[in-house]
């Protein structure tokens, strides 16, 4: 069997990406001072790729074989690769992931987070919060030496201390030269397990944390991921690189 190939970045490469992380960031700036409320999230799709193609580059979804929009927005049940739509209208009490990729120059980028529509639950303030707390505890573990696993097991032990669940079924994964690369990263497991991290590693990592069962389902329209018992989800995502001096996130 042949071995899927790591690809490692240079400082060069790292540069490049983290110009298109820029671009993200920007982008997300620009969104957080939307009002969702009322809007559709096919009039959100159109909004985001105005603003990257604005600033000459192109959403790197449309880079995947049969999508077109430049996003995935997910709302409330919906974990994962939400497609836009004229008739999803997002309102009030709504959390809603934005999931977003640009390629300038060759070079990828990704990143997501997870907006409240005006006042939202309590309970679904605690998953908003656990679910960056997750991201950001996970990428304080990326330096040289340390293995996949402990990724997974920080996220996991911090939802499951909150009562909440990791999903399974999709992973983070290495990013940078293209839109999905080797390797994958899951968001649960055991520490000191899974191969060792290099410098040089880009990683996007990508959480998605539920209220209850982690289990998922796919929807008929063969894209849209939603939680199986039909409670909330929420997801937040950056690009990160590996350094001999640690992580730094490209997507800021």
């Amino acid at each position: 069997m042949r071995m899927k190939q790591l690809k490692l970045k240079t400082r060069d490469d790292i540069m490049r990406i983290r110009e298109s992380g820029a671009i993200l960031s920007q982008v997300f700036a620009q969104i957080s001072l939307i009002g969702m409320d009322a809007l559709s999230t096919w009039e959100l799709d159109r909004i985001i790729e105005d603003a990257i193609v604005k600033r000459k580059a192109r959403p790197s979804f449309q880079t995947v074989k049969g999508y077109s929009f430049a996003s995935c927005i997910s709302v409330n049940e919906e974990v994962v690769h939400g497609l836009p739509s004229k008739k999803k209208i997002m309102r009030r009490g709504d959390i809603v992931k934005v999931d977003i990729g640009v390629v300038k120059g060759g070079y990828f980028s990704d990143r997501c987070d997870t907006y409240p529509v005006g006042k939202i639950t309590a309970p679904a303030r605690t998953l908003v919060k656990t679910a960056h707390e997750c991201l950001h505890k996970s990428i304080e573990v990326l330096y040289p030496g340390r293995r996949l696993g402990d990724i997974g097991a920080t996220i996991q032990e911090h939802a499951q201390s909150r009562g909440l669940s990791v999903v399974r079924d999709y992973t983070g994964h290495g990013v940078g030269f293209a839109v999905h690369e080797y390797p994958n990263v899951p968001h649960y497991g055991r520490r000191n397990t899974g191969r060792f991290l290099e410098a040089g590693m880009v990683l996007a990592i990508e959480p998605m944390i539920n209220q209850g069962t982690h289990e998922v389902v796919s929807c008929d329209d063969g894209w849209t991921v939603v939680t199986w018992d039909g409670m909330l989800s929420a997801q937040f995502e950056h690009t990160i690189a590996i350094t001999e001096h640690g992580p730094e996130i490209l997507t800021l």
